[in-house]
């Protein structure tokens, strides 16, 4: 049997219950999209356009001259290298570089000897 029923007044006057109910399903469902789908804000030290490599933001000194020094030493080598294989002013040249990141190599030493060692 069919029976007639007045659909139920359209109103904006949900039951207090309801109406908070409603509220925080809102809001979570806001803040699980911004969550998902809003960009993320870059820190202020963002990398800059162009730049290619960045440095760890909080290394300790002494992996940052232990790294500096293997470099160091890297570069040295392949200018030794280089400097052998060039003649005249173009060797010393090489050998004048090769000086140059010898000294720094040096520097870097001394003072990796001079950080205390965790």
């Amino acid at each position: 049997m069919f029976k007639i029923t007045p659909n139920p007044p359209e109103t904006d006057q949900a039951p207090p219950r309801i109406k908070s109910k409603t509220k925080k399903l809102d809001e979570a469902a806001n803040r699980a999209l911004d969550f998902y789908l809003s960009p993320k804000t870059k820190p202020e030290d963002a990398t800059k356009p162009g730049q290619l490599f960045t440095v760890v933001k909080d290394i300790d000194n002494e992996s940052l001259l232990a790294n500096l020094s293997e470099t160091l030493a890297s570069a040295d080598a392949m200018v030794g290298d280089l400097a052998f294989e060039l003649e005249g002013s173009r060797r010393h040249i090489a050998l004048g570089i090769q000086q140059l990141i010898e000294l720094s190599s040096l520097l870097a030493n001394r003072a990796l000897d001079n950080v205390d060692p965790r």
